[in-house]
């Protein structure tokens, strides 16, 4: 690889690691919520509300109401395609991630949540791409690292737990990868059951998070219907809020700003595994916000193992 190839590889996984680190606020403060009695219901679908409110007001504020107006119509026009990718990619993805912060904590959380680099390349290969096997060798070291993690949990907490506290963010990882792949499908064009979306508006990061927030709505509508939660604190709102910008809006439109501009499978995959990254924030926030205390040997040998797949995939990213 070139230094002119080499250099846009860097600046992406430079990106996806930036994003982590805002993403790994929804662990830290889903968990300072779940501790604090706030149902995870609210926890999920507030944040969702939040980002429809700031992704709104934020292209009003700064004079871009045209691009608002646009996406709207772009909405409109492929409502069908994006609520499913919607509820896919934003609805089950979060709903899982907060319902296990009741039961796990937030660095658990966060390294469980790392085999969303093993469904990346399986959701890869369902659209027929092709995952190069040191990729796949990565993303299984990584999975080792989650398994040990977890095993090391049931010292301190019953399999129940467990389970819960796991089961869900397995969901999740799956879930995420594939709700962004529909849209990245959706630009490029090719399939019978998909849409083929071409339109300006969809360069636009903030754009393209707000129909997929847009479209996670009536999910979220469901979800409160369902549950019939007891009213949120003031501090849940506040909280959510804060989710909702670090995570929702500026991780988010990061991550998927450097997706978008990923060439090929392996480009791909590698940024989606910069998200490990979440699990060493996620671990120190929850440390020095939250009075955390550090994982044991075993479980610190887990997060050690999960790192160095992410390392892994930057170094050899230089050898293509």
């Amino acid at each position: 690889m070139t230094n002119e190839q080499r250099n846009p590889m860097v600046r992406l996984l430079g990106v996806g690691l930036l994003a982590a680190l805002f993403f790994s606020s929804t662990f830290v403060l889903n968990r300072a919520m779940s501790l604090d009695g706030g149902h995870w219901v609210w926890s999920a679908s507030l944040r969702y509300l939040w980002m429809t409110i700031f992704l709104v007001a934020g292209p009003l504020a700064i004079g871009r109401g045209r691009l608002l107006l646009d996406t709207l119509r772009l909405f409109r026009r492929h409502w069908l395609f994006w609520l499913v990718a919607g509820t896919i990619g934003f609805g089950v993805f979060y709903a899982g991630i907060t319902f296990a912060a009741s039961y796990a904590p937030g660095w658990v959380v966060a390294t469980t949540w790392q085999t969303t680099v093993i469904a990346s390349p399986i959701v890869l290969l369902a659209y027929g791409k092709r995952v190069p096997l040191r990729g796949v060798i990565f993303t299984l070291l990584i999975f080792a690292g989650v398994v040990v993690v977890n095993l090391a949990q049931v010292q301190h907490a019953t399999w129940r737990d467990v389970l819960l506290g796991g089961l869900p963010v397995l969901i999740s990882a799956v879930a995420y990868p594939a709700g962004l792949q529909l849209l990245w499908e959706a630009r490029a064009g090719g399939h019978t059951r998909i849409p083929h979306i071409v339109d300006p508006v969809l360069d636009d990061s903030f754009a393209r998070v707000l129909l997929l927030t847009l479209g996670s709505l009536p999910f979220w509508l469901a979800v409160i219907a369902l549950n019939q939660p007891p009213a949120p604190s003031t501090g849940q709102w506040v909280s959510t809020a804060l989710v909702a910008l670090l995570s929702g809006v500026v991780a988010t439109s990061l991550f998927v700003y450097a997706r978008h501009h990923a060439h090929g499978a392996y480009e791909l995959a590698a940024v989606d595994a910069t998200q490990a990254g979440e699990v060493i924030f996620a671990l120190l926030g929850e440390v020095l916000l939250l009075g955390g205390t550090l994982p044991g040997p075993v479980a610190f040998g887990g997060v050690a193992l999960t790192l160095l797949g992410l390392v892994l995939y930057l170094l050899a990213q230089g050898k293509r």
